[in-house]
């Protein structure tokens, strides 16, 4: 074949390839494609495991949704300070329940309580708290002896509203306070645990009507035996304050 009749072959067929042309190297995109989205996917699952830790600690609450949350944080971390800025010893900060929970817990070899343990979030609890970060609309209380926010008291009724459970599932729920058999804790076991404290006053039994849990029990401050109120003889647990101490406090 000559120069000529290359030349009209190769116009004629201008895929034809010529007899010097080197082979088409493989096509590798296929590949790559899947790889990057391998390594993206593994960087996704990773994030959120590490994301999924976070959310489940103080730090957590205080740098996302809940801006007012200096003043709650070291309540359960360190247990220097109540709520309210008020300086505690070691025995002062176990009258504290999230403090007195981590402390327990951690010394029972068991993973440390956290703050949704607690404060179970409802999805739309979940929702309205992240529509009032991202708008500035969080409500306080005023601020604390160190100068952070407070937020409302809350009743434990309120705190288990969103999730259609009475006050008393705050702390009597399966898992968390339980029987010696396993069970989970009603309020008359609660009756037959401390009917020993006293002859004659018992102070889980609703002798003056049904009293919210956390009207002795606070969680960010120390515990309040509310019975001394009328019973100034009312045994008061090593770091809980007597209804008179409180009051000089002005905590109740």
């Amino acid at each position: 074949m000559n120069e000529d009749d290359k030349t009209k072959t190769a116009k004629e067929n201008p895929n034809a390839s010529s007899e010097h042309s080197p082979s088409p190297a493989p096509k590798r995109k296929t590949k790559k494609r899947w790889a990057v989205v391998g390594i993206v996917a593994a960087v996704l699952i990773v994030a959120g495991v590490g994301f999924n830790a976070w959310h489940n600690t103080p730090e957590f609450c205080g740098a996302i949704c809940h801006n007012p949350m200096d003043a709650y944080v070291p309540t359960y971390t360190t247990g220097t300070v109540d709520k309210y800025g008020n300086d505690l010893t070691e025995t002062e900060s176990l009258g504290m329940m999230s403090r007195l929970h981590e402390v327990t817990l951690k010394d029972d070899g068991t993973s440390a309580a956290t703050c949704i343990d607690c404060h179970v979030p409802s999805l739309d609890e979940q929702i309205t708290e992240g529509m009032h970060w991202a708008t500035g609309n969080v409500q306080t209380a005023g601020e604390n002896k160190k100068g952070d926010a407070l937020l409302e008291n809350r009743s434990f009724a309120q705190l288990t509203e969103a999730r259609g459970s009475n006050a008393e599932a705050l702390c009597l729920r399966s898992g968390c306070h339980v029987n010696p058999d396993g069970t989970d804790m009603q309020r008359s076991d609660l009756i037959a645990a401390t009917a020993g404290l006293s002859d004659t006053r018992n102070p889980h039994l609703a002798q003056h009507g049904q009293l919210d849990c956390g009207t002795c029990h606070k969680g960010h401050s120390q515990s309040v035996n509310y019975c001394s109120q009328c019973h100034t003889d009312a045994p008061i647990p090593e770091g809980w304050l007597s209804y008179s101490e409180a009051s000089q406090k002005g905590l109740v």
